[in-house]
């Protein structure tokens, strides 16, 4: 497994937490080997063994950073939903819910940089994000983190628009159309060749724009889809 060995970078910087930063750097030195080999090989068909192989260290170092090759998949996950929903709370409070959303959603893309580039390179995240897509064990899972992950979003559109999300049906409403659409994007875009951040937020855009139209116009007239 020579090829895919990723070693930790060297230390860096004054003593001051010394310690950290090496634990720091040899966790994402374990990732970028994991999503490495799940992208090339397969993720079922990738041990801990190989994993733990690429960066040089043991079983036991690998599990004091992750319980499980699951968690490791969705580590970059985590934190591109945590910029998705950081840049719902910064948008504009005289937004309404729906463009408060879109907006975010590609705001996130286009500064996905800030939320991981620092731990795992885009490109890497954008292949782990199809392997993901077509890869059932890990499917299964993705969608119920969706489930999860909604029930955040609505409560932060409830915020802000000083709902109580269990009264008031209209977030969770909400949150379920613009998660809809995500999904199928996100479906369609992994079975596709380009596995650009434009590419998915060229197809993001294009289906949230119509969303509102597929909800509510005609679709027996031409004009309801645009031709």
């Amino acid at each position: 497994m020579t090829e895919h060995r990723i070693a930790p970078a060297a230390p860096t910087g004054a003593p001051t937490g010394l310690r950290e930063r090496k634990k720091q750097r040899t966790r994402d030195a374990l990732l970028r080997a994991a999503l490495v080999l799940f992208t090339t090989k397969g993720y079922e068909q990738t041990t801990v063994d190989e994993i733990t192989e690429a960066v040089d260290v043991s079983q036991r170092t690998f599990f004091r950073y992750f319980a499980n090759k699951e968690e490791v998949a969705f580590t970059a996950q985590d934190l591109v939903e945590s910029h998705f929903l950081a840049a719902l709370r910064a948008r504009p409070a005289e937004e309404n819910p729906f463009t408060a959303l879109r907006g975010a959603v590609l705001g996130a893309w286009e500064t996905i940089e800030e939320a991981i580039g620092e731990v795992v390179p885009v490109e890497l995240h954008m292949r782990t994000y199809q392997m993901i897509e077509s890869t059932p064990a890990l499917l299964a899972v993705h969608l119920r983190r969706s489930v999860e992950l909604e029930e955040q979003i609505a409560r932060l559109v409830a915020d802000r628009e000083g709902l109580d999300v269990n009264a008031d049906p209209r977030p969770r409403v909400a949150v379920a159309a613009f998660s809809g659409v995500m999904r199928v994007t996100g479906r369609l875009w992994g079975l596709g060749s380009d596995a650009s951040v434009e590419s998915i937020r060229r197809m993001t855009e294009e289906y949230l724009d119509h969303l509102t139209p597929a909800l509510a116009a005609d679709w027996r007239t031409p004009a309801a889809y645009g031709g």
